[in-house]
């Protein structure tokens, strides 16, 4: 899952999606995760709809992870990580696409726990991270895994300092396009899936 968001869609037809999942973007950065949440989710769903590239759904979804992370749902997105590694595993994936969305699950994974309190259960997935990017890349993977090879117990806020200073999020106010934005109807705001 990389940082990027996905440029404008090759069909009008996406605009729909692409354009809520900006306003979501909006709510996430004013803080109100619990909309943004109903706007990732509603994108994704109408993504799905319109058979959108896979881009789309991984973008998003990596929406929902870290506004479900800064919530503090780390057992939601730690559930998550582990159940799309293990789809990632059943599957074979050897793209190079692959290898970077599994070593951002991992880093995620990995992070998650650590402010989750399970310290003990993040360096594996640190290691397995780092093994598979060029070096250099996962910056936050490979200083957190450093931390933790030196028997430090990270601390979850500099943790996310970390996540900001490197660019760990992809939901920033310079990556977002806030003349697309289309937020939900209220009467949809209540009825936007409620699982990823």
């Amino acid at each position: 899952m990389t940082g990027q968001t996905p440029t404008r869609p090759a069909a009008r037809g996406h605009g729909l999606h692409v354009g809520i999942a900006e306003a979501g973007k909006l709510r996430a950065l004013a803080g109100d995760h619990a909309d943004a949440l109903r706007h990732y989710r509603e994108a994704l769903r109408l993504a799905q709809a319109a058979r959108a590239p896979e881009v789309f759904f991984r973008h998003y979804t990596q929406c929902v992870l870290e506004s479900l992370e800064q919530t503090g749902a780390h057992d939601e997105v730690i559930a998550f990580c582990e159940q799309a590694l293990d789809h990632y595993a059943a599957q074979g994936a050897t793209l190079t696409v692959h290898r970077r969305d599994r070593a951002a699950l991992l880093e995620r994974l990995a992070l998650n726990r650590i402010k989750a309190g399970r310290d003990e259960d993040a360096l594996a997935p640190l290691d397995a991270a780092v093994d598979l990017v060029a070096a250099g890349d996962l910056p936050v993977a490979r200083t957190v895994r450093d931390w933790l090879r030196r028997g430090m117990r990270p601390d979850p806020r500099r943790i996310t300092e970390l996540q900001a200073k490197h660019g760990y999020y992809a939901v920033t106010a310079d990556r977002v396009e806030p003349n697309r934005a289309i937020a939900l109807p209220d009467r949809m705001k209540g009825h936007a899936s409620a699982t990823i």
